[in-house]
């Protein structure tokens, strides 16, 4: 064969060889961006259902879980000397103490009755009397202002017949229900009267004054 033609001849062969590595390559290539655009996607559905199970709302069950979740409440000037309670677990049932404290401060985890969020709280004297005559089903005998606190916030009903997510907040109540007919009452982000569930007269109505919007925290 003259070397012309040997000449030719690796250059075909060369240029086939050229052509399959190319296509080898490309090949390896789709199979690797396929693999990276799995990873991809089983990353990102991993990081959304991280996501959510972090997100889920975990209430507090045994009474240490309880009395960590009712120190979150307030400032720790309030919560320091506060006694922390348990809900009834019955309407009208007695509340029961977790920890004994020695101020007039209450603490009490969330939920509330009724509720399904991790909402807890701390009253003073008058307030947490006004809440367990509401709790019980009694009427209210506010003698002077009480005041409460709830620094992790409150999901409560709004005018529109839905929930509406309260930011941390203090709450007062007042011996003169009248007194708060001239604030809001709707729900929205602001100094506003409202009242607790299940409540339908005025006499359970109370001011909130919102510290930091909820969507904001």
């Amino acid at each position: 064969m003259k070397t012309s033609a040997k000449v030719a001849m690796k250059s075909r062969r060369g240029h086939k060889g050229w052509r399959s590595a190319r296509r080898w390559l490309l090949q390896k290539g789709t199979t690797l961006n396929w693999c990276k655009t799995k990873l991809t996607i089983f990353c990102l559905f991993a990081a959304l259902t991280a996501g959510a199970q972090s997100t889920a709302e975990h209430l507090p069950t045994t009474d240490a879980e309880k009395i960590a979740d009712a120190l979150r409440a307030a400032p720790s000037f309030i919560t320091d000397g506060a006694t922390i309670m348990d809900y009834p677990a019955i309407k009208g049932g007695e509340f029961r103490v977790l920890r004994k404290g020695s101020s007039e401060w209450t603490c009490l985890p969330g939920p509330p009755p009724g509720s399904m969020h991790d909402d807890p709280g701390c009253f003073d004297k008058v307030f947490f009397e006004f809440v367990t005559d509401v709790l019980a089903g009694r009427p209210q005998h506010v003698e002077r202002l009480g005041v409460a606190y709830m620094y992790t916030g409150h999901t409560v009903p709004s005018a529109s017949g839905g929930l509406f997510r309260v930011g941390p907040h203090i709450m007062v109540v007042s011996p003169h229900p009248d007194a708060l007919e001239g604030f809001t009452r709707g729900g929205w982000n602001g100094t506003y009267a409202i009242h607790l569930p299940g409540a339908d007269h005025p006499g359970q109505w109370f001011l909130v004054i919102p510290v930091h919007e909820a969507d904001k925290q």
